[in-house]
């Protein structure tokens, strides 16, 4: 089975690539130094904030808040709905799509990482590899990361590569979301597991 045609488009695939290669090392650097303008300002600079945040992120819609600092890999990956709030020293990993809905709300420390990497060690280690190519000595791939409508993230989450958190679900601080979340959720723990319903008054409307 033949593979997408450049690192890129093998990224975006969710097929192994290497993370090394030019064009990821250029978005990183394009993020980089948009971060640290971003972090320069002070809070209530907000006008500055927002034209930096128009250039790092893909997309963003209207009253979004990111708290300072903010970490992530190549921003242009990142989608922002409208009312969303984002609470300090939250890290974006989106080597793959993050997409983000409208009225979410995200406290701090929150992870979102769309790039992981084979289990097993044999698949894992890139076959033949040489430091000398510039070639990461691991194989990479990244599944994209969506949060629906209406959530909200507790203090400290961490959402694995591929999963999907459904509209109007809330998941507890410190949970770990391994598999997609059904929309109206209340979900907890390690791994992240739905206790219960919640919403239904808006369900029944």
């Amino acid at each position: 089975m033949s593979e997408p045609g450049n690192e890129l488009d093998k990224c975006m695939a969710g097929k192994w690539y290497d993370c090394h290669n030019e064009i990821f090392l250029a978005y990183k650097t394009q993020a980089r130094k948009l971060l640290k303008e971003y972090h320069a300002l002070a809070y209530e600079q907000k006008e500055e904030k927002r034209k930096i945040l128009e250039q790092l992120f893909g997309q963003i819609g209207t009253n979004v808040s990111v708290g300072q600092p903010f970490h992530c890999d190549y921003g242009r990956n990142i989608t922002i709905g409208s009312n969303v709030s984002v609470n300090m020293n939250c890290t974006f990993v989106d080597c793959n799509r993050i997409t983000i809905g409208d009225n979410v709300l995200i406290a701090s420390n929150v992870q979102l990482y769309t790039a992981a990497h084979p289990v097993e060690l044999s698949e894992r280690l890139t076959p033949d590899f040489d430091p000398a190519s510039g070639q990461y000595f691991c194989r990479t791939y990244a599944r994209p990361i969506k949060i629906g409508n209406g959530c909200w993230l507790g203090g400290g989450v961490i959402v694995l590569p591929g999963v999907t958190i459904g509209d109007g679900s809330v998941i507890g601080a410190g949970s770990v979301v391994t598999k997609d979340i059904p929309d109206n959720s209340l979900a907890v723990g390690n791994p992240c597991r739905v206790i219960r319903q919640i919403n239904a008054h808006q369900a029944s409307d």
